[in-house]
């Protein structure tokens, strides 16, 4: 069956996903936008698409898809629920990674049906998006009762829909968070290391490395690791954190995964416990 869709609002994600459901046949019958960015974004992606207020979008709209930051989410869908502009067997689907959908329930309460659909992905908020959502897993959660209709969805997005529990959102999101988001931290951090080193495309130098270990962790998790941790080399790692002193930042990183690499290096039995305390040691656990 096939929807008209209205978008809150035109910012990365929620243009994407709103090109991508027009592309699937869907009809995108209006948008809301604010920035100059966003109206930019708008009539690139959802050419022809009418921008329109968000109260007026609730009220015409079958499908409501709010594109909006986590922390944002309950006070719009609760401030809509007060101006009872919510229907009666309208969708709504949210996609924030960090919440289920617990946070529509002013709007459920009315009658609407909430969805939470999280595209595991960064976004350019360009058509180069497009394409990226091609095989692209999405966390969908909701009733069993209307579930399928999210699955539905992210088929026709070209996605992979993947259950996740309402109550196991956060643990999701943060699984998320850490290995996307602290990834780009400790590399860029490897990468500002190698400037000072004298290296003058650090990307291009650490790509091998960084592209080596990361395809080994997601098809072997922690059983190709290498380095001074799991051959118990304290001496090496007393000197990195003598050398990062200037780095303090660095350091401090450097420290805390350094201590949980080591206790992942001894659950895999890479290293005895007698040596994982002298690491603990010199890493100053």
């Amino acid at each position: 069956m096939k929807l008209g869709i209205g978008i809150i609002s035109a910012g990365k994600v929620g243009a994407v996903l709103g090109a991508a459901l027009g592309r699937a046949g869907h009809t995108l019958v209006a948008a809301h936008a604010r920035s100059e960015e966003s109206i930019d974004r708008a009539e690139m992606l959802l050419p022809g698409v009418p921008l329109q207020d968000v109260e007026e979008i609730v009220r015409t709209c079958e499908l409501v898809l709010l594109a909006v930051p986590d922390s944002e989410l309950p006070g719009i869908v609760s401030g809509l629920a007060k101006m009872k502009a919510w229907q009666s067997g309208q969708l709504l689907v949210h996609t924030a990674g960090s919440v289920g959908t617990e946070v529509l329930e002013p709007a459920t309460s009315l009658g609407a049906l909430g969805l939470a659909i999280h595209p595991a992905m960064t976004f350019t908020g360009t058509s180069l998006d497009l394409a990226r959502l091609v095989g692209c897993p999405f966390g969908v959660s909701g009733p069993a009762t209307i579930l399928p209709i999210a699955h539905a969805l992210v088929s026709e997005m070209e996605g992979v829909p993947v259950e996740v529990d309402n109550d196991k959102r956060g643990l999701y999101h943060a699984a998320l968070a850490h290995g996307g988001n602290h990834l780009v931290t400790v590399v860029t951090q490897a990468m500002r290391l190698l400037e000072d080193v004298g290296i003058t495309d650090p990307g291009a130098f650490l790509a091998p490395l960084a592209t080596a270990s990361l395809d080994g962790a997601l098809r072997s998790g922690e059983a190709l690791l290498t380095g001074p941790i799991v051959r118990g080399d304290g001496v090496t790692l007393e000197k990195h954190l003598e050398v990062l002193a200037d780095h303090p930042q660095t350091q401090e990183s450097y420290r805390a995964l350094a201590l949980a690499t080591t206790e992942r290096a001894l659950a895999r039995m890479k290293i005895s416990e007698t040596k994982a305390a002298e690491l603990r040691k010199t890493l100053g656990d």
